[in-house]
C-alpha cells in the first residue's frame, strides 16, 4: 500500500495530510495529465463531520488506492503501486478539485 500525504484539507477524511477513510479511489479513466485525476471519495467537510469521520480510525500513513487512471504507470490492475502518493486539492470543496498528484502517463 502507498503512502498517503493528502493536501485536500477540507476533506472530512482528512487528519493532519493522512487519510482515515482507509482506502480512495482515484478517478481519470482517460487522464493524460495530474490534472485530469481526482480524488474520488473525497468528501467535503462540514461543521462537526471530522469527529464523525474519525469513528473508522484517523490519519492512516499508508492505504488502499484503488485507480481509475488507466493510462498511470503506476495502475497495476486497478490498484496504485507507487511506494507514496500524494492527493491536492487544499481548498476543494467537491472531488473534481482534487487530483493525483502522483500521477504519471505511461
Amino acid at each position: 500500500m502507498p503512502a498517503l500525504k493528502c493536501s485536500a484539507i477540507t476533506c472530512i477524511y482528512n487528519k493532519e495530510e493522512l487519510c482515515s477513510k482507509g482506502d480512495i479511489l482515484v478517478t481519470g479513466d482517460s487522464a493524460n495529465t495530474p490534472d485530469q485525476t481526482s480524488c474520488g471519495s473525497f468528501q467535503e467537510r462540514k461543521g462537526d463531520s471530522m469527529t464523525a469521520s474519525c469513528a473508522n480510525g484517523c490519519g492512516c500513513e499508508t492505504i488502499q488506492v484503488d485507480c481509475e487512471a488507466s493510462k498511470c504507470m503506476y495502475n497495476n490492475d486497478r490498484k496504485c503501486s507507487a511506494s507514496q502518493i500524494g492527493i491536492a486539492g487544499p481548498n476543494a470543496s467537491n472531488s473534481q478539485q482534487t487530483m493525483c498528484g502522483t500521477f504519471h502517463c505511461k
